[in-house]
């Protein structure tokens, strides 16, 4: 897990072919301006979603404890403060269902390890290693996923 500055965003390109095209599209967007749904960066390997929901309390966003195996996820917030859950995949002992290689999302039932929290304009990178519960506050939430193909 990364958490960094959309500043620093580029600091990371190196570390996956497909950052800098990720990054780029962060950058250049109007995101403020940018409805709700799902844009495509490039086919089967980036998109971008969207999205602008209230926050939830950490027991609501806790039954979506999740990861994904196919899928690297760069969630930044455009407006409003998100907190999240996160622990390492490898501490994870009880799962929620069975893998959904559809949605390449699998749930957990464990806790997560610690809480952080993102203002506007900041980001967490989230690898498959990385079990994660987004959307957690008070307020609207406006944010944006990257979905990077591994």
């Amino acid at each position: 897990m990364i958490i960094d500055t959309i500043k620093n965003g580029l600091n990371y390109a190196a570390l996956h072919p497909l950052f800098k095209k990720a990054f780029d599209y962060i950058r250049q967007t109007d995101l403020f301006s940018t409805p709700a749904g799902t844009y495509v960066v490039e086919e089967d390997t980036v998109k971008a979603i969207v999205s602008e929901a209230p926050g939830k309390k950490a027991e609501t966003a806790l039954e979506k404890f999740e990861c994904h195996s196919r899928f690297i996820d760069i969630q930044y917030v455009i407006s409003g403060t998100e907190q999240m859950g996160w622990k390492p995949r490898q501490n994870c002992i009880t799962p929620n269902g069975d893998y959904n290689p559809e949605k390449d999302v699998q749930f957990y039932k464990d806790a997560p390890d610690t809480f952080f929290t993102l203002n506007a304009g900041q980001f967490v990178i989230f690898f498959p290693e990385d079990v994660h519960a987004p959307m957690i506050g008070d307020g609207l939430i406006k944010k944006l996923v990257m979905k990077i193909k591994i």
